[in-house]
């Protein structure tokens, strides 16, 4: 019977929804998460009768054919890109990003990787870093005799030394924005990497038309909505459960049609 397989079909899919979920509400913590949606589709039909065929030699046409479908599937996990909210730390190396942009990090590779994640520390040597030590581009180092350090809307890195009135500039933090964002690749500790779908990074200064700005001692809430998280979790347990039934009174047909005599 299809409906075995079609049943089957629609159980993994919402298998695949609940891991969806579940990831949205282990990450509702995590510094500059965002939220996943999964979306579905309807598999190939099997045609009984193909809509718009002819039923007879005069050429009378079927209004309406005959289509058993057969199932769904999982077409694509989006990443919703909306802001999160702006959390007060007083770390005067953290920051948060306040409208469209990601930093660019230098990876041990080569590769330049972008996060929304703006926890940053100093390395030995003074440079502003990640919380897993890899470098944030441009390499900006701050003097080992700096008494503050101000990172202000645009992103300029301002030290005052001592002995010296005025802040010096040591450096500008630059952003990074794609076409489509929703294309780049995940690969954990808060990273994406750029791909085909995502287009090229485009880099400017923060603050520029279309960039985001930069707040000193904020950091980005993850956008998960748990209100939200739990009503998408109920429903797929439901849809998972429908599915279920249709496979046991499946099983009890076929029971049925084998106890025939």
């Amino acid at each position: 019977m299809r409906s075995l397989h079609v049943a089957a079909t629609g159980m993994m899919a919402q298998q695949n929804n609940v891991e969806v979920i579940s990831n949205n509400i282990a990450n509702i913590s995590t510094t500059g998460y965002k939220r996943r949606r999964a979306e579905f589709q309807d598999l190939i039909y099997q045609n009984l009768r193909r809509t718009g065929s002819q039923s007879a030699d005069t050429g009378t046409t079927l209004p309406s054919g005959a289509q058993i479908g057969l199932g769904v599937r999982t077409a694509a996990v989006y990443r919703i890109a909306e802001q999160g909210n702006l959390q007060q730390t007083e770390n005067r190396f953290d920051i948060a990003i306040r409208g469209n942009g990601y930093f660019q990090i230098q990876m041990p590779s080569g590769e330049t990787a972008y996060t929304r994640d703006g926890t940053f520390g100093l390395s030995a040597e003074g440079t502003i870093v990640t919380a897993e030590g890899f470098v944030v581009n441009p390499g900006i180092t701050i003097p080992a005799n700096a008494r503050d350090v101000t990172i202000n809307a645009n992103g300029e890195v301002l030290a005052k030394l001592d002995g010296q009135v005025q802040p010096q500039n040591v450096g500008q933090l630059q952003l990074a924005i794609f076409a489509n964002e929703g294309g780049l690749e995940a690969i954990g500790d808060n990273l994406f990497l750029a791909t085909p779908s995502s287009g090229d990074a485009q880099q400017g200064a923060p603050g520029t038309p279309g960039y985001g700005q930069t707040m000193q001692g904020f950091i980005e809430t993850s956008n998960v909505n748990v209100v939200q998280e739990i009503t998408s979790l109920i429903t797929a347990q439901r849809a998972y459960e429908m599915n279920s039934r249709v496979i046991t009174a499946s099983d009890e047909m076929l029971s049925t049609l084998t106890r025939l005599r």
